[in-house]
C-alpha cells in the first residue's frame, strides 16, 4: 500500500523530537558550578594570605601537606610553557559541557557536570587574572600530596568528575539519563529507563 510523505515506511526508525530542557537539573548544575568556584576562589585567596613565605604545614606527615605554588601548567606541572593554549582548551571545554548540559536528564550527571565545570571555572579565572597576565596567568595550587603533585580545590573537583563519568559511561547511563544495556547478542545497545 503506497504511503504518504507524512507516514513512515514500514519498518523505518520514525525520529524523535528532542527531549525538552530539564530546567531543574540545570538549576542544580549551575549552582554546584557557583558554590565549587567560589569555594575554590576563597581556598586560593586563604592559601595566599596564609601559606606565603611559610614553610610546608604538614597535614598527614609528608604524605599531605599545605605549600603555595603557582603553576604556569596544567596538572603535574605538564606544558608549563603553553599557558595559553591551556587557558584555550579550558574555555573549549567549557564551551563543550554547557552545548551538552542542554541534554540533562540524570542527577549523577548533572553533579559530574557540576563538578567539571566549577573546577574548569576555579582554574581558568586564575589564568585570566592572575599574574603574569592575560590569559598566561598561574593557578593558585596549595595541596601537596607527598610530594608528588601540589594541586587546588578546583584539581579535585576535576578529578572526581572524571571518575563519576567514567562510572556512569561503565555503568551504561547517558547524559540523558537513558541506560543502555548490552543486549545479548552483543549487538547495539538499546535505551532503557535511567535507575
Amino acid at each position: 500500500m503506497p504511503t504518504t510523505p507524512d507516514q513512515p515506511t514500514p519498518g523505518a526508525s520514525v525520529p524523535q523530537a528532542p527531549a525538552p530542557t530539564n530546567w531543574r537539573l540545570l538549576g542544580r548544575l549551575a549552582a554546584i558550578t557557583v558554590v565549587l568556584t567560589a569555594i575554590d576562589q576563597l581556598t586560593k585567596w586563604w592559601a595566599e594570605r596564609e601559606l606565603a613565605g611559610r614553610e610546608p604545614i604538614q597535614l598527614v606527615g609528608d604524605l599531605l601537606q599545605l605549600r603555595l605554588l603557582y603553576n604556569s601548567g596544567a596538572a603535574f606541572s605538564i606544558a608549563t610553557g603553553l599557558t595559553w593554549l591551556l587557558t584555550l582548551l579550558v574555555v573549549v571545554v567549557i564551551a563543550a559541557v554547557i552545548r551538552a548540559s542542554a541534554k540533562l536528564g540524570s542527577t549523577p550527571w548533572t553533579i559530574a557536570l557540576g563538578l567539571l565545570l566549577g573546577g574548569a571555572f576555579g582554574n581558568l579565572i586564575d589564568r585570566l587574572f592572575r599574574d603574569p597576565g592575560f590569559p598566561e596567568g598561574h593557578v593558585v595550587d596549595f595541596i601537596d600530596y607527598g610530594g608528588l603533585f601540589v594541586g587546588n580545590v578546583a584539581d579535585i573537583a576535576i578529578t572526581a568528575a572524571a571518575v563519576l563519568i567514567a562510572i556512569l559511561t561503565w555503568r551504561g547511563v547517558s547524559i540523558d539519563g537513558a541506560r543502555r544495556a548490552a543486549s545479548p547478542d552483543g549487538a547495539t545497545p538499546a535505551p532503557s529507563d535511567d535507575a
